[in-house]
C-alpha cells in the first residue's frame, strides 16, 4: 500500500484546516465527524507528521499543516477548475453552488429569488451562507460572495446585484416629541442613537452628504447593534434614533411606525455586487446564476 496519500484525503485535510473544526468540515462533506477524525489521523500516521493540534475547543493546523495547505489551496483550485470544465459540458447546470453573502443583501436581494433560481436549476444546491464580515472567499471555499462594491478586493470579477440600496435615518414620533428632530447630521451627537457594529468590532460611521461632499459621524448611543431588523425594532419602540437599510424600513416609513428624517442629506445609493475569483473555468453553478443575474432575475 502506497505511503502517498490520495486526493479525497489531502481536500479533506485542507477543508479541517480552514473550517478549523472537524463538525463543520464533516457536515460540508457529508460524512461523521469521527470518521473524519480517524481519517485525519490515518494521514498523519502514513505521513509520520502532526499536521493537526486537536484541544477539547478547536483544531489548528501545525506549522507543517500550514505548509501542506498552503501548497494544496491553489494546486485544489486548478483540480476544481478542471472538473468544472468538464461538468460544464453537461447540458443542465448541477452541483453545489456555495455563496457567502452580506446579511442585509440576503434579506434585500436573494431572499426573494431563492425559490425561482432552484425551481430553474433543480440540480443546483444553493448553500448559502449569511455573514457581515470581509471573509476571504477562497480560503473559506467559496464559489462567490455578495458585498458592497466598496469592501470587494480588486482582483475580483464583479457583478451588480439588485437595485442602489440607500441607508435612511429613522426614529419613532414618539421619541421625536420628546427629544426633537435632528435638522443637521451634527444635530444626530446630541442624540440617544443606535450604532452599528462590524463584526470586527468596529462601528459604523453614519454617512450623509452636503453639497456634493461626504460627511461622516461617529454617534454614540445606548445601544450597539449589528442586525437591521434589531435596529428597526429598537428604534419602533423608541430606543432612539437607528440608520437602517431604506429596503429593509420602507414597510415601517409607510406604516408611520417610524419616521424618516435628515432626507435632504442622504448619501447616494450604492450597490451590490456578487464577486468570485478570477479563473478560466467558472463552475456551471455559478455561471447559472450569473446568467440568472443578467437576465434581470435579481435586478428587481
Amino acid at each position: 500500500m502506497s505511503n502517498h496519500p490520495d486526493l479525497s484525503e489531502l481536500d479533506a485535510f485542507a477543508a479541517v484546516a480552514r473550517h478549523r473544526s472537524f463538525r463543520k468540515a464533516a457536515d460540508e462533506r457529508g460524512v461523521s465527524a469521527s470518521a473524519l477524525s480517524h481519517a485525519m489521523r490515518a494521514l498523519e500516521a502514513r505521513l509520520g507528521i502532526r499536521l493537526l493540534n486537536r484541544t477539547t475547543r478547536s483544531v489548528t493546523p501545525t506549522e507543517a499543516g500550514q505548509q501542506l495547505l498552503a501548497t494544496l489551496v491553489p494546486t485544489l483550485h486548478q483540480v476544481a477548475d478542471v472538473l468544472a470544465h468538464l461538468t460544464s459540458l453537461q447540458e443542465v447546470p448541477a452541483g453545489k453552488l456555495r455563496l457567502n453573502v452580506a446579511r442585509p443583501a440576503a434579506r434585500i436581494v436573494f431572499a426573494k429569488v431563492l425559490a425561482p433560481f432552484v425551481a430553474r436549476y433543480p440540480r443546483i444546491q444553493l448553500d448559502l451562507i449569511t455573514d457581515d464580515g470581509l471573509t476571504d472567499i477562497v480560503n473559506g471555499g467559496f464559489d462567490a460572495g455578495v458585498r458592497f462594491g466598496e469592501s470587494l478586493a480588486g482582483d475580483m470579477i464583479a457583478v451588480p446585484v439588485g437595485a442602489p440600496q440607500s441607508f435612511v435615518t429613522v426614529a419613532a414620533d414618539a421619541y421625536l416629541a420628546e427629544k426633537g428632530i435632528a435638522h443637521a447630521p451634527r444635530d444626530l451627537l446630541e442624540h440617544a442613537c443606535i450604532a452599528r457594529r462590524f463584526p470586527s468590532g468596529k462601528l459604523y460611521a453614519w454617512e450623509y452628504q452636503a453639497g456634493g461632499q461626504p460627511i461622516r459621524l461617529s454617534v454614540t448611543g445606548p445601544l450597539i447593534l449589528e442586525d437591521d431588523a434589531l435596529m428597526i425594532q429598537a428604534a419602533k419602540d423608541g430606543a432612539g434614533i437607528a440608520y437602517v437599510y431604506e429596503e429593509l424600513a420602507r414597510d415601517e416609513i409607510r406604516h408611520g411606525h417610524l419616521r424618516e428624517i435628515l432626507q435632504e442629506w442622504k448619501a447616494p445609493p450604492s450597490r451590490f455586487f456578487l464577486y468570485y475569483p478570477s479563473r478560466r473555468h467558472v463552475p456551471p453553478a455559478l455561471n447559472a446564476l450569473i446568467e440568472f443575474i443578467r437576465a434581470g432575475d435579481l435586478r428587481t
